[in-house]
């Protein structure tokens, strides 16, 4: 649900299906990764502090009863903690059945705010924050422009959870391509399993022609995963994790050829289980760019 003039696409999780979308800044602050066009066609921008405001009062007179709010675009934690918790408290003083406030947060927003802004943050009502983990493998990172490393983004998780928060986290099968699938599979298993997260959800890589990714498909530096190879990769991601408190994960998302679901670490078996029984039937012989609907 949203109530706004600005320009440019909208993205939230699926989990934010029913909350009020609140775009606190417009575009992504990074808005470079090799991968990604959600934010390609806007300019960001954050939005001054009247221009939110006005939304949070349209949006309360128009929707009173709403009950969770998320923070767009690609990642509000960017603005200063003051001002985020100032927008916080409108919501809350505004939608009197609000229990919930979420957002995307890259690995740098959370690096960046000190432990202290985070527990303020937690406490004025940010309660669930989402971070693409992407992979766990420096060199994948590195080709696709994520702007952090394994290291980082293993700290930002880990602050995150310290404050106080959820923390939802998504991977990318099939973002190392067949070169550096096992690579890209195995330390992004042991990344997760540093941050033990409270959420995990597997995505598959979609590689549109206007993405500067599909260049090196054209150029024949990076081989797309066949779907058999997307499945084995999610399975030695699961194989290889090592959850201690209970994290939720799904592969449920439109992009992924098989959705599998349940709690790590009580459910891997049950999960690999599924990958192995589907795994054989699924062609591996053509590359997927995944970009006309899921396989």
């Amino acid at each position: 649900m949203i109530i706004d003039d600005a320009g440019g696409l909208v993205f939230r999780p699926p989990s934010e299906a029913r909350s009020f979308i609140l775009r606190v800044t417009i575009g992504c602050s990074h808005n470079t990764c090799r991968f990604c066009d959600m934010y390609k066609a806007s300019k960001f921008r954050i939005r001054p502090m009247e221009e939110i405001e006005g939304i949070i009062e349209r949006g309360a007179y128009a929707m009173p009863f709403i009950r969770r709010i998320f923070l767009a675009d690609g990642d509000a934690l960017v603005l200063p903690t003051d001002k985020l918790i100032a927008i916080m408290k409108k919501c809350y003083e505004k939608f009197p059945n609000l229990n919930r406030i979420g957002a995307y947060a890259t690995p740098a927003d959370l690096v960046r705010k000190t432990p202290e802004e985070l527990k303020r943050l937690r406490e004025a009502g940010l309660a669930i924050v989402y971070m693409g983990i992407e992979s766990g493998d420096d060199d994948v990172l590195k080709l696709v422009d994520k702007g952090t490393t394994a290291a980082l983004t293993i700290e930002a998780g880990k602050k995150a959870l310290a404050a106080g928060m959820k923390l939802s986290t998504m991977i990318l099968l099939g973002l190392g391509g067949q070169e550096r699938t096992k690579e890209h599979a195995l330390h992004t298993a042991q990344v997760v399993s540093a941050i033990n997260p409270t959420m995990l959800s597997a995505l598959s890589l979609i590689i549109p022609h206007e993405v500067p990714l599909y260049q090196d498909v054209v150029e024949g530096t990076f081989t797309p995963l066949t779907a058999r190879g997307f499945l084995k990769e999610l399975d030695m991601i699961l194989r290889h994790t090592e959850m201690t408190k209970p994290c939720i994960f799904r592969s449920n998302h439109v992009s992924n050829l098989l959705p599998v679901g349940g709690t790590l670490p009580m459910d891997k078996e049950k999960m690999l289980a599924a990958l192995e029984r589907y795994i054989p039937q699924v062609d591996d012989t053509l590359p997927l760019l995944n970009d006309n609907g899921n396989f």
